[in-house]
């Protein structure tokens, strides 16, 4: 008897837990799981948005079509070293990830890792039109390379700057309690007007930055209509405005260490940077990893900074893959083609997600 009020108990238990999770799961079935299938079958679609509003049946179905003209083009070939910089980092990284096997820095599922990313970078950047070719869509591989220069600044950027914040306000004082509520200020306010605070800060004629400049000798710098520079003053907008959460993270990763490990060390000489590089890096690899991958994920959806900043120029320097498939599908009707570069941008942050967890977790 005492056997079954038990497992009629834990029956009664679960089912509650069911019906507690049910808002949850309708939820992010409605609004998740049924978008996401739902791009991946229109992006198999002749997918006009004005057609199909006004007619359900003007969609036809294309296959593959769709991807073919988002990444490819006529007459495209392969070749090595017409990416120099690139494919060259690739054969470097290649060799890197088996010599870091070799002497034991790294594990085989690390190195294996690291190898397929850098023949995917030596691979990708081959592929051109050839002579008389052309790709479909000119502008989609620019994009996505401005996409990726600008996560492959701002990712490092935020976590080694938050990373730095958090253990300089590491101290239960009521100064570093304002600063910390002073850094994380940053990261409650909206796009538009961080946007609008740093278009001030780059302004050529009333900026600080103008202003400091002029104080020291130097002419303004015109940073937001400079192709070279344009992207420099996103990163930096981008990096002020992300900084808030990921020193909170860092922060709780910290106080999360024992204090026992750092007088232990202190009687080893081991203080300041010694201790930063042998404790508290080393205990933080688990935090390092979560912010990593949130912040890939989080960058890779620029939009609203290169909208409003720059939009998307000059000559489409700034120009990013959320934005540009924005255009397609709003601006250019053109739905099925902006769900192919969806689908597209949802595997590169998927790989990339993986990768850094694999690259992250722990040894055995």
């Amino acid at each position: 008897m005492p056997e079954k009020h038990t497992s009629g108990r834990r029956m009664t238990e679960s089912q509650a837990a069911l019906v507690l999770l049910l808002p949850f799961l309708a939820t992010y079935a409605l609004f998740l799981v049924y978008p996401f299938f739902r791009g991946i079958w229109i992006s198999l679609h002749d997918w006009n948005l004005m057609a199909v509003a006004f007619n359900p049946d003007a969609k036809e179905f294309v296959g593959l079509h769709n991807y073919e003209r988002v990444m490819w083009g006529k007459d495209i070939t392969w070749g090595a070293l017409i990416s120099p910089v690139q494919q060259v980092i690739g054969v470097l990284g290649f060799g890197l990830s088996i010599f870091l096997h070799r002497i034991g820095w790294v594990s085989k599922v690390t190195a294996v890792a690291l190898g397929v990313a850098a023949i995917l970078l030596f691979v990708l950047p081959g592929f051109h039109p050839a002579e008389g070719g052309r790709w479909y869509d000119r502008r989609f591989w620019p994009t996505v390379g401005n996409t990726l220069i600008f996560v492959g600044l701002t990712v490092p950027g935020v976590v080694v700057s938050a990373l730095l914040l958090a253990a300089a306000v590491n101290r239960e004082t009521r100064a570093m309690s304002a600063f910390r509520t002073l850094f994380f200020l940053s990261q409650i306010m909206s796009v538009t007007v961080v946007t609008l605070i740093w278009q001030i800060m780059f302004s050529p004629r009333q900026g600080l930055i103008a202003n400091i400049t002029e104080t020291f000798g130097g002419s303004p710098i015109v940073w937001l209509t400079d192709e070279h520079l344009a992207m420099a003053a996103i990163v930096i907008t981008t990096i002020w405005w992300s900084l808030g959460i990921a020193m909170i993270l860092f922060l709780a990763g910290l106080q999360d260490i024992s204090k026992d490990l750092y007088e232990a060390a202190a009687l080893d000489n081991a203080t300041g940077a010694k201790a930063f590089w042998h404790i508290t890096l080393p205990n933080l690899k688990r935090t390092i990893t979560l912010v990593i991958v949130l912040q890939v994920i989080l960058q890779f959806q620029v939009f609203g900074q290169a909208h409003l900043m720059t939009r998307g120029g000059p000559n489409d320097s700034t120009q990013v893959l959320v934005r540009y498939i924005y255009q397609t599908a709003f601006r250019d009707s053109d739905l099925g083609r902006a769900s192919a570069m969806a689908v597209f941008l949802f595997v590169i942050m998927g790989a990339f997600s993986v990768l850094q967890f694999v690259l992250g977790r722990e040894e055995d």
